[in-house]
């Protein structure tokens, strides 16, 4: 890989300039993390996307930028700015006073230049443009109380034993930080509000079926050493990282879906994949029927509702 002052990087149908390409953006670490540049973010990038911009079409984004690497100050950018190419999507969505012209991610050449902006992390609404109020994915964060991946792995389980039981599909992914997410595709029939009620009563079920394991409590004091089952992120302008996303900690952790049964390997981890080898896990395409199983939720909010009577 080249590593000059400026590297030019052809991404489908575009040429994009790649600024201080041997910048580090990831040092390298006593504890054996690996160094990367914002060269090896762009090359990354490049090769994910056609894995990647299935899950980012049409969807408004924040972007995480760090300009000086992940031990430098960090911005999380809503607004696009007006220096951004005008060939990059825009999307002026309603906020509390007004709007919010969010950047949206269709084709590589976007990915490219957002990783020469330094934007490492990719955080996706879970609705699209043409409904922004309508989610088509509901999302379970599995945060632990420490860095343990034990009651993740547990957690991951029970909630995929009661998702099937209301005969909802749900997928798996790694966050590349402490804990996973769940992942059920919906049609985009309920409203934000409807969405987050039930899964919020979905975490209840299962918190009160393990409650010296698992917690809905919002403030950490209350939770203890137990899960914290959040579902926080089903709601309008609220986002989630994106699956095959580099996540902003030392070695490049990526956020990688997983199939079901790979719960069952000792070397799985929220960290598991990073950008030297998330491509490899991509290319099994876990998450291959995900698109084609969404639900609504009706049947789904009566089985569960039969469930807690």
């Amino acid at each position: 890989m080249s590593r000059g002052a400026v590297r030019t990087v052809r991404a489908g149908r575009r040429t994009v300039e790649v600024q201080r390409a041997d910048k580090v953006l990831f040092p390298a670490d006593e504890g054996g993390a690996a160094e990367y540049t914002k060269g090896d973010l762009v090359d990354y990038y490049r090769s994910v996307a056609p894995y990647l911009l299935p899950h980012l079409r049409g969807r408004p984004l924040m972007l995480e930028r760090h300009p000086d690497g992940v031990d430098g100050p960090r911005f999380m950018q809503k607004n696009t700015p007006a220096h951004y190419p005008d060939w990059i999507t825009r999307a002026e969505v309603a906020k509390e006073g007004g709007t919010v012209r969010h950047t949206v991610c269709d084709d590589t050449a976007t990915l490219v230049y957002l990783a020469d902006q330094a934007c490492l992390t990719l955080h996706r609404w879970l609705s699209r443009t043409t409904r922004p109020y309508a989610p088509d994915r509901l999302v379970f964060d599995l945060d632990p109380s420490a860095d343990d991946f034990a009651p993740v792995r547990e957690a991951a389980r029970l909630l995929g034993e009661l998702l099937d039981a209301l005969r909802l599909p749900a997928a798996l992914m790694t966050t590349g930080s402490r804990g996973l997410h769940v992942v059920v595709p919906l049609d985009g029939r309920q409203d934000f509000d409807e969405v987050r009620d039930f899964a919020r009563d979905v975490a209840d079920t299962l918190a009160a079926a393990h409650p010296d394991r698992f917690t809905t409590a919002a403030r950490k004091k209350d939770r203890g050493d137990r899960l914290y089952l959040d579902v926080q992120r089903n709601a309008y302008a609220q986002t989630a990282v994106a699956p095959f996303t580099v996540r902003a900690r030392p070695g490049a952790p990526v956020a990688v879906p997983i199939a079901w049964d790979q719960l069952d390997d000792p070397q799985l981890g929220p960290r598991r994949w990073t950008i030297a080898d998330a491509v490899d896990q991509a290319r099994t395409d876990p998450w291959a029927d995900v698109p084609g199983r969404a639900r609504a939720l009706g049947p789904a909010r009566r089985r569960l509702d039969a469930l807690r009577d």
